[in-house]
Order: structure tokens, then sequence, then C-alpha cells
């Protein structure tokens, strides 16, 4: 899978894991010089905080549209320190 925006590889990993139709990119696969965080957080009622990243790429930045799990609760501890995406930021094979 990876994950594009502007026509940037933001992520790129065979070994994503797919939670609630989003696929969680390992740590290693995110180019993380086009992400910053943005401070933004959102509580999931079962898979704890999560904060929120701008992607940004040539100068322009999409706010919040990347985000991680950094210490999920237990039932969703397969996607600690996955990064996923949406905004616009295309997710395919």
């Amino acid at each position: 899978m990876k994950a594009v925006w502007k026509g940037k590889i933001i992520a790129e990993s065979d070994k994503t894991v797919v939670v609630e139709n989003n696929h969680y990119f390992p740590p290693g696969s995110v180019k993380i010089e086009y992400l910053k965080k943005s401070g933004n957080t959102y509580k999931c009622h079962w898979k704890g905080i999560a904060d929120y990243y701008d992607v940004a790429v040539d100068g322009e930045t999409n706010s919040d549209a990347a985000w991680v799990y950094p210490e999920p609760t237990e039932p969703a501890k397969m996607i600690k320190g996955h990064f996923a995406f949406w905004k616009g930021v295309e997710v395919a094979p």
C-alpha cells in the first residue's frame, strides 16, 4: 500500500494493519519529513487518543490529514505508532 499526496509518496508498506477500513502504516514506512504534529487530538471510544499530523508537500499543507495512536488501548495495540491518512491523501496499492 502507498499513501500519496500531491504526487509524493508519504508512506509505503506491504504490512499495513487495517482497522475500520483504514490502512495503518508501520512507523518505519512513513516519510516523517512530510509530517508535522498539528497539536490536535481525537479520542476514540475504543482505540484511545490519536495525535493528528499535517501533511506538507512542496509548500502546501493538508491540515490534520494523518493520525497516529501513540499509546492505544489494549484492544487496539496492533496499531501502536502506526499512521493512517485521509483528507485527500490517496491510499491504494
